[in-house]
């Protein structure tokens, strides 16, 4: 990965010389844009039952995020700049209820008053192949980044994505440091722990990345993709997704495999893990009714990077269902109430059951006695997300969203949760 390093130094040396120099014609100034989001973020998670560790976590935060794009500069080669300030504040939070992932905190479980960030990405574009240098969010089989809380996580590093060669998308990504949702700093990177499965004290200094998207038809894509967490292991992808008109409505499907084992030097231990996750559905006059099947093989839960999304169709906003040997089933329900005369409002409703868990690596008092009893773990989750977009008058485009979830299983403590988020975006 030498080529990417160099391609980091290259390009940023290259970018700041030439903004400079360029800054005043009109394609880096005139194709820019730029934002400013607003999101007054309520979550409150109540745990049940004698088992949990903490009775409730409840914070209220509001958070702004400044987004800069600026054009590219002309010629063959273009080079431009991208900026985002965020800036988080307390609203509400006590060291009892503290840990939403809302707002950092200390050793005393404090939350911070207000906490402050910054990324700067330098870029180029070439025919249709954009570089990336520096701040990335991608949104990738293999390394999604969350952005469930106040603020997207963040990686550091460097990114070509390649549209070149007809109808294939190239992606070559490397990093090697993270900021998470709640946090200000860079971190090493990490694997999630996966209710135990895992050790989040040892850390990789790079992740590399390469995936290939083939979309032969209008409809279809087919995908393979592979990384590694260097040191701690290996995951490879492959997907399939297709959509096709039936009747007065459309019919789709996608299947995604994922695989991982141990790299490098083995820092994480044991990785033996294939998961295979699917998802069926039918869309007609702002109905959607879809669901799917899921199953995680091998002897290690299902692995991916820390503070990331898994990229599974069984994630719910408590539990991702993908434990040792866990089976899944998933039903979800949308609807867009444009159908009927409301735009700007949609509601969806989803429910996953798993079974069939193996609780050998499931940390906590009440997974041990399943354990001692020779049982197999089970869970379920059901949620429900209503959100709805102002379409006109003072407050247009004001979004207003509520997120709650039930969650039970016989291994951790049973739990609901609510997500109120209030939001708004200036464009410039």
């Amino acid at each position: 990965m030498t080529t990417i390093n160099t391609l980091r130094a290259s390009l940023m040396l290259a970018v700041l010389c030439c903004v400079f120099q360029s800054a005043a014609q009109a394609s880096f100034l005139a194709d820019g844009k730029g934002g400013l989001e607003l999101r007054n973020f309520y979550f409150d998670h109540d745990f049940h039952g004698d088992t949990a560790t903490q009775s409730r976590r409840e914070e209220w935060a509001q958070g702004l995020m400044l987004k800069l794009q600026s054009g590219f500069t002309p010629g063959p080669i273009g080079f431009g700049l991208d900026a985002v300030g965020m800036f988080g504040i307390k609203l509400d939070s006590t060291p009892d209820h503290s840990g939403t992932g809302l707002l950092p905190r200390g050793a005393d479980k404090r939350a911070v008053d207000e906490y402050s960030k910054a990324v700067v990405t330098l870029k180029a574009k070439l025919s249709e192949t954009e570089a990336r240098v520096g701040g990335l969010s991608p949104v990738l089989p293999l390394l999604a980044s969350n952005y469930s809380r106040l603020f997207p996580q963040w990686f550091n590093g460097a990114q070509v994505v390649s549209k070149d060669l007809d109808k294939f998308t190239i992606t070559v990504l490397e990093v090697n440091s993270t900021k998470l949702r709640d946090s200000t700093n860079s971190e090493k990177l990490t694997a999630t722990a996966q209710q135990g499965a895992y050790s989040t004290t040892v850390n990789s200094d790079q992740l590399y990345y390469v995936g290939v998207d083939y979309q032969p038809l209008k409809d279809l894509t087919l995908s393979l993709h592979t990384s590694q967490l260097e040191n701690l292991f290996q995951r490879d992808f492959a997907g399939f997704k297709y959509k096709i008109g039936v009747g007065p409505g459309e019919a789709f499907t996608e299947w995604r495999y994922f695989s991982a084992k141990e790299q490098g030097r083995n820092l994480l231990g044991k990785v033996d893990n294939r998961t295979l996750s699917t998802n069926f559905g039918y869309s007609i006059k702002g109905h959607i009714l879809s669901g799917g099947y899921q199953k995680v093989s091998g002897d290690t839960a299902y692995t991916y990077v820390g503070g990331t999304d898994t990229y599974l169709f069984s994630e719910q906003q408590q539990s991702s269902f993908a434990l040792a040997h866990e089976r899944v089933w998933m039903m979800r329900y949308d609807y867009n109430f444009a159908a009927l005369g409301v735009p700007g409002l949609t509601f969806n409703a989803r429910y996953v059951t798993g079974d069939q868990i193996d609780p050998t690596n499931i940390s906590g008092a009440k997974a041990g006695a399943l354990r001692a009893s020779g049982g197999k773990g089970e869970e379920w989750e059901r949620t429900t997300d209503l959100s709805y977009v102002i379409q006109a008058g003072t407050f247009k485009n004001v979004s207003l969203r509520w997120r709650n979830s039930t969650m039970h299983s016989n291994f951790t403590a049973p739990s609901d949760q609510n997500r109120v988020i209030v939001g708004y975006t200036f464009e410039f």
